[in-house]
């Protein structure tokens, strides 16, 4: 598939009457923000003809920054220090582009450095956001969409998204309208109460992070293979009874916690992790719906924390999947009011006094070996994105070869079956295949 890019130019946010907003404001960084991913994430979509042209596409973007302009402005500091998103109206990347193919030559998207070339490139950016239209030869658009972690979560970015698609439809009012107050929602106690350990979990000491094994990000690349797999809606069930199998007078275990479990087991399997061995999946977990009072769901930024369900590697493949799946419910139950609070003073007390730590949320790894972690956009609504001419024919992450790193989403089949990009080892990826569906 080759990609030819037609053009680039930056899109700045386009304001109704005659006073637009002061481009010297800020917002500062809370320490939901600060605690999460430093990098840019890519989402691909494709759609079938007939599609609005590019300029639609292009105006709707502008009127939806007016109402997000976090995404139009830059990360930079204030005149104490702190990081913060400067509300400059700088704007974001749009580059239109064309594939010498049809979208059915190019199709099926298999995870492949191939998609990199339909968005723009994550490394050198200082837009925070970033566009790329490229038009196939039947017809078709794929839009990659490019966006800072720092900025936003897969909840909030997910919001902006439908919004654009509304304004590129001619709607009047963009809903859900974003509440952007980063400050007050997140104050501190006084005095600060740490209920649980976060030095190791969300942060670490610079030494620690640095003794740790890493790998630059590319050095093992080739050896690394992202395998999708369709788990249709009635293997799910058979999944969710069977790990659910000894819930006698509770509810069952979610899907999410079913199939997470199936796969933690079976990747491990995969590895041939020694049985000793200590395995762990680090899972997001949204704090809109845990804090109390309760965040509401059109929060603009970050508010994750995440889950932690570890186990020795001999209990987790000699036990049975409820287990697994029992570990992953009580480590995520555990990520409540009480623990999104305490984190809160942590990060508001401990860390502002101690500089030497950092958070564990890296990027920078193409390993993560015996460990997984797993991104879960089940219940986004990146199905939404209608710019005029229907839903995306498909929606999907770029490129990602970071080994153990897994991204959950549903089908574009809409049925209720999950698609899973799981990057292993080329050596392990055939015994995975052999055991990826199987129960027992």
């Amino acid at each position: 598939m080759k990609v030819r890019e037609e053009s680039w130019r930056i899109v700045k946010p386009v304001y109704e009457g005659d006073n637009p907003p002061s481009i010297t404001h800020y917002n500062p960084l809370s320490v939901f923000d600060k605690v999460t991913y430093n990098t840019h994430i890519a989402v691909i979509y494709a759609y079938r003809p007939p599609t609005p042209p590019n300029s639609t596409i292009q105006q709707g973007l502008q009127k939806a920054l007016s109402e997000y302009r976090e995404w139009a402005g830059r990360l930079g500091e204030n005149d104490k220090g702190d990081h913060v998103i400067l509300l400059n109206d700088k704007g974001v990347m749009f580059v239109e582009a064309s594939a010498e193919c049809t979208l059915d030559q190019a199709m099926p998207f298999k995870p492949s450095s191939a998609l990199l070339s339909l968005h723009p490139s994550l490394k050198g950016v200082e837009e925070l956001v970033q566009v790329q239209l490229t038009r196939f030869t039947c017809g078709s658009l794929v839009v990659g969409f490019t966006a800072h972690h720092l900025v936003a979560d897969g909840n909030a970015t997910s919001n902006f998204l439908v919004a654009w698609g509304q304004a590129c439809r001619g709607l009047e009012m963009i809903k859900p309208c974003p509440l952007h107050d980063r400050s007050f929602m997140f104050a501190p106690r006084d005095p600060p109460l740490f209920e649980f350990e976060h030095n190791g979990v969300e942060f670490s000491t610079k030494k620690l992070m640095m003794n740790k094994t890493t790998y630059p990000h590319d050095e093992f690349t080739d050896d690394i293979i992202v395998h999708k797999v369709h788990f249709t809606k009635e293997f799910l069930t058979k999944l969710k009874t069977s790990a659910s199998s000894l819930c006698r007078n509770q509810r069952p275990y979610s899907t999410f916690e079913s199939l997470v479990a199936h796969l933690w087991r079976a990747i491990t399997r995969a590895r041939g992790l020694n049985s000793f061995e200590t395995t762990q999946v680090r899972i997001s977990v949204n704090g809109r719906g845990r804090l109390s009072p309760r965040v509401p769901n059109e929060y603009f930024g970050n508010l994750v924390l995440w889950a932690f369900p570890t186990a020795r590697v001999k209990d987790l493949l000699n036990e049975p999947l409820p287990f697994a799946a029992k570990t992953i419910h009580d480590a995520i139950a555990k990520v409540n009011d009480n623990y999104f609070k305490s984190f809160i003073d942590f990060a508001s007390y401990k860390v502002q006094e101690d500089e030497d730590l950092i958070p564990t949320a890296d990027m920078n790894r193409s390993v993560l070996h015996p460990n997984l972690e797993v991104d879960s956009w089940l219940r986004f609504p990146f199905y939404d994105l209608d710019f005029g001419g229907g839903s995306p024919y498909i929606f999907m992450p770029s490129y990602f070869p970071t080994e153990g790193m897994m991204f959950l989403l549903p089908s574009f089949i809409g049925d209720g079956s999950i698609d899973a990009f799981i990057p292993l080892f080329q050596q392990n990826l055939a015994p995975f295949k052999q055991i990826c569906y199987s129960l027992d």
